[in-house]
């Protein structure tokens, strides 16, 4: 077998040799009406003959994300393409981490095994994951995982809110600010978001790549969706729309991490009242901040 430059093994400081020197990254794949894909790993691998998830160690130029769907590939013949991306959580040993990213398709797939490192595939009811010889590391994360499975990190955007909270003009072309927003929202979906990074560890640690949608009113109510953000233009208010696209959010999947971006006292005790945490704009617009500095 032909070594990448992160193949081999690295002692770790939890007394442990790992597998991938700069790290390594399993996809945790989900189809609503299958359960989770499992592969069962062949013998000669470290940890043979258990049953875990697709991935492998992350090479120097890629990240966790990346390793994680192209390892899938490579075993299981699912397209990087055919999945999409819901939120990942690091395992951090010091000198060695692995990586589980979460992910759903995006349309059918027929896994396949592709290559000697695994002998079979099962897509598992999730209730039914426990009852497999599992790899031990994936048998104590697999709680935890559980609990996150097929959940998306939903921003519900208020346009007005955000762009009127930093005086840079948006007076003059009020549609036209709500338009630079929406591009500037579209880097999340890419670059993903930590919880960490907007208070929402009470969430749980995790980077996300979040679902947005932005609501804007008046005369930005002829913004039109992009491919990574959705817009809903209020009919009337503002206010009352981000209402009822938070409570439609919440009541389509109950389970997602819904967050409403605005600073209006009001709105946010209405959108509590749904189920919804809160985030301040500057907190977000910080963080675009951010990710434009370091593009």
């Amino acid at each position: 077998m032909l070594l990448g430059d992160g193949d081999g093994f690295v002692s770790c400081l939890c007394g442990e040799r790992h597998w991938g020197l700069h790290g390594a990254a399993g996809l945790l794949l989900t189809d609503p009406g299958r359960g989770v894909l499992l592969q069962h790993r062949a013998g000669w691998t470290h940890h043979g003959e258990t049953w875990a998830l697709p991935g492998g160690a992350i090479r120097s130029d890629e990240t966790p994300a990346q390793a994680a769907t192209r390892e899938t590939e490579e075993e299981t013949a699912v397209p990087a393409c055919s999945v999409r991306l819901l939120a990942a959580r690091a395992e951090d040993h010091g000198s060695w981490s692995y990586t589980t990213v979460l992910a759903t398709v995006r349309d059918a797939v027929l896994p396949r095994v592709a290559n000697a490192e695994s002998t079979a595939l099962d897509w598992v009811d999730p209730a039914e994951v426990e009852n497999y010889p599992l790899h031990r590391n994936f048998a104590a994360a697999w709680p935890s995982l559980r609990a996150q499975l097929d959940r998306e990190l939903v921003f519900v955007v208020d346009g007005a809110n955000v762009v009127g909270s930093r005086p840079d003009g948006w007076w003059r072309d009020r549609a036209g600010a709500a338009v630079r927003l929406r591009d500037r929202l579209a880097v999340l979906t890419r670059t993903g978001v930590e919880t960490a990074d907007l208070d929402l560890e009470h969430e749980g640690r995790w980077l996300w790549w979040p679902r947005i949608v932005l609501v804007v009113e008046g005369k930005a109510k002829r913004t039109e969706a992009s491919a990574a953000v959705e817009v809903v233009s209020a009919e009337h208010d503002g206010d009352s729309a981000i209402v009822a696209t938070t409570a439609a959010l919440r009541r389509e999947r109950p389970r997602d991490h819904v967050v409403v971006v605005t600073a209006d006292r009001l709105l946010g005790q209405r959108v509590r009242a749904e189920g919804a945490a809160l985030v301040a704009p500057s907190a977000l617009l910080g963080l675009l901040d951010a990710c434009e500095a370091a593009s």
